[in-house]
């Protein structure tokens, strides 16, 4: 089985994360069971605590409890200074407080990032606006910086042309909005 992050390594490291999930209106919360197949390079990446099999088993398993202990104790005093949200409760919530601590849990949130859409950054449209409106809208935008340019050199017929053309635009956007 291949790495389910970079579908290159065999993957070594397997994941089972349990968490509990609210049913429709129902009080009783059931287990939800999730499994990630990575790599020992990925598991690294998403600094994942990562034992070597070795014929001690009780050893690796004790080092990975250290680990995990030593992670936590430096994880629990990170805390928003604007809205006091703490790494914890974010992972309890799973809903950020304030723009704010996107800046502050940044290195917790890459990994989490990383691991439900394959990406740091975003790719794609953006929500609620078509491919013909970006278009149009980056086509103002130039038309809009070529006529200050025009403006400035003092080229009034090319302003003027340049302007009834963004007026053109933005008036078939109007019409097109209603």
């Amino acid at each position: 089985m291949l790495c389910q992050l970079c579908n290159k390594t065999p993957a070594t490291v397997h994941v089972t994360e349990i968490s509990q999930v609210l049913g429709n209106g129902e009080e009783e919360a059931e287990p939800k069971v999730e499994q990630q197949h990575i790599c020992e390079k990925c598991a690294r990446n998403l600094r994942l605590p990562v034992a070597s099999l070795t014929a001690n088993k009780s050893a690796a398993v004790w080092k990975l409890l250290k680990e995990s202990a030593r992670r936590a104790r430096e994880e629990s005093g990170l805390k928003c200074p604007s809205c006091g949200m703490t790494l914890a409760e974010f992972r309890n919530k799973g809903r950020l407080g304030c723009p704010q601590d996107y800046a502050v849990f940044e290195e917790h949130l890459k990994p989490l990032l990383l691991r439900i859409h394959n990406a740091t950054s975003h790719k794609g449209r953006l929500p609620g606006k078509d491919e013909r409106e970006l278009v149009r809208e980056r086509h103002l935008t130039q038309l809009r910086a070529q006529l200050d340019v025009a403006i400035k050199t003092e080229a009034y017929e090319n302003a003027a042309r340049l302007r009834d053309e963004i007026q053109g635009l933005e008036s078939a956007r109007l019409e097109s909005a209603s």
